[in-house]
């Protein structure tokens, strides 16, 4: 029995051993030759976001750009839905945001590679024709190359916007 738990606990720790050396291989970084750069190219694209320049935005992406996370789906979208998308939205509110905050990051030899912008902030949409307001807290993670977005995920909460449009939650019934 003895021999049956060192042989187990010898297997784990060389199972382990890859993933241990391969974390210590991991570099992350928010000094890279291009972060001044990239932070420019994610506030031009929220900039153009509350001027309503869903053009500008869109100029803003690579081709073949992935984004993920608007309309509280976890589908993605291609530049081309985007664009649908925000005209769709910035034709009927208009986008304010304030709190901004801009992150840059370089991670190597990890699966989330890339040089990041992450950003946090509250965007408040005003309604049009009502002029409701809804504030609603985001976060976004962008990856940029060679000047542009190549992938961006948005986190919102999606309650405080149905809620503030008269949808309810029920709890279900036990």
């Amino acid at each position: 029995m003895e021999n049956l738990k060192a042989t187990l606990a010898l297997a784990i720790v060389l199972l382990l051993t890859p993933m241990i050396s391969k974390a210590q291989e991991m570099a992350v970084t928010m000094e890279f030759q291009n972060a001044a750069k990239a932070m420019e190219v994610v506030q031009k694209y929220t900039k153009a976001l509350q001027a309503g320049d869903v053009a500008t935005m869109n100029a803003q992406f690579a081709p073949g750009a992935m984004i993920y996370g608007l309309g509280g789906g976890l589908d993605s979208l291609t530049v081309a839905q985007h664009r649908e998308y925000y005209t769709a939205s910035t034709t009927n509110y208009k986008h304010s945001l304030s709190g901004e905050l801009y992150l840059p990051v370089k991670v190597t030899n990890n699966w989330n590679e890339g040089e990041w912008i992450l950003s946090w902030g509250t965007n408040t949409l005003t309604n049009k024709a009502t002029g409701k307001t809804i504030a609603v807290p985001y976060h976004t993670a962008s990856t940029v190359v060679n000047g542009k977005i190549t992938f961006i995920r948005y986190w919102y909460d999606m309650l405080n916007i149905l809620e503030t449009q008269g949808f309810t939650i029920t709890p279900p019934a036990n």
